[in-house]
């Protein structure tokens, strides 16, 4: 039964929903750990599974000190797989459609001040003029891309050389969902990347590389670990532990502090909610003091 079950779950996942690789994974994952519950319950068919069931699987995560977050993904997996069981006659009724999601607690990203981030790629930019290797032409290439366009780590390692546009300063990038998107990059990271492609790329390549514009030591298309690395150690040089969705805060950050509209980051960001893209709406304390002493008049 599970076999079966998991296999017709996945397709629908991935063909109805047209879910990411990496979503499929997290809902299929999630669904697995149900089962086995289930097959300690001593539940051996679908027609025995009651709502208790259900949160007696919640209750177990949540005693091994799972965070919010993750219990709150949990519930909403599991509330998806119920609704699509229900409707292809493996329940008879939706069972998880009560369900109640917790709110999760906003917890305001860590980023890089403005001058922070300057420093992180100017030393990358110096070690890559005084050790122009193909590997530190590359880390310089692809921090600025992460920075300069807020993408996803995930998007930059599935770019290809077509993706670039030099002609409008733009990437092409496929995000969650496979939708794609156009996002503006600057002229720092464009030179970056000529730089790497000049001098740097022909060094990995190999007859794995395909189109793929960023490479890893062995030629083939850069992974997500290689690149957490990279940024990792990069961040060193102002101190900070902040991997690549920290420089996708500070993108986001850094643009709405420089006046850009927050529909105009949604779209950057790629987000599907405007609400996804409002936790960065926060204001620096720095710029908290500045405004209030400029417009207060007992400041």
């Amino acid at each position: 039964m599970s076999a079966a079950l998991i296999t017709q779950y996945e397709e629908h996942l991935a063909l109805v929903r047209n879910l990411s690789d990496n979503s499929i994974k997290g809902y299929v994952t999630d669904l697995e750990s149900f089962l086995k519950h289930m097959e300690k319950l001593g539940i051996v068919e679908f027609n025995q599974l009651e709502i208790e069931h259900i949160r007696s699987w919640l209750a177990n995560l949540q005693s091994t000190g799972v965070a919010r977050s993750t219990l709150t993904r949990r519930i909403v997996s599991i509330r998806a797989f119920t609704n699509w069981a229900a409707a292809n006659g493996w329940l008879t009724s939706d069972l998880g459609a009560n369900l109640a999601i917790p709110k999760p607690h906003r917890v305001l990203p860590e980023v890089l001040k403005v001058d922070e981030a300057a420093t992180v790629l100017k030393a990358l930019e110096v070690k890559s003029i005084e050790e122009p290797s193909a590997v530190n032409l590359r880390d310089l290439a692809l921090v600025e891309v992460l920075y300069g366009s807020g993408i996803r780590v995930s998007e930059l390692c599935g770019l290809n050389l077509g993706d670039v546009d030099r002609s409008r300063n733009t990437l092409n990038v496929i995000g969650k969902g496979s939708k794609q998107r156009v996002v503006p990059l600057g002229l720092p990271a464009l030179r970056a990347i000529d730089n790497y492609l000049k001098t740097g790329r022909d060094e990995f390549v190999k007859t794995s590389s395909a189109d793929a514009l960023f490479l890893g030591s062995r030629g083939k298309r850069i992974d997500q670990r290689t690149v957490r690395e990279v940024v990792y150690e990069a961040m060193k040089a102002v101190g900070a532990k902040m991997g690549p969705h920290g420089l996708r805060h500070s993108a986001a950050t850094h643009l709405l502090e420089g006046g850009a509209d927050l529909r105009t980051v949604q779209e950057i960001l790629g987000h599907a909610s405007l609400s996804t893209t409002q936790i960065y709406t926060h204001v620096s304390p720095e710029r908290l003091q500045t405004a209030y002493k400029q417009a207060h008049p007992r400041a």
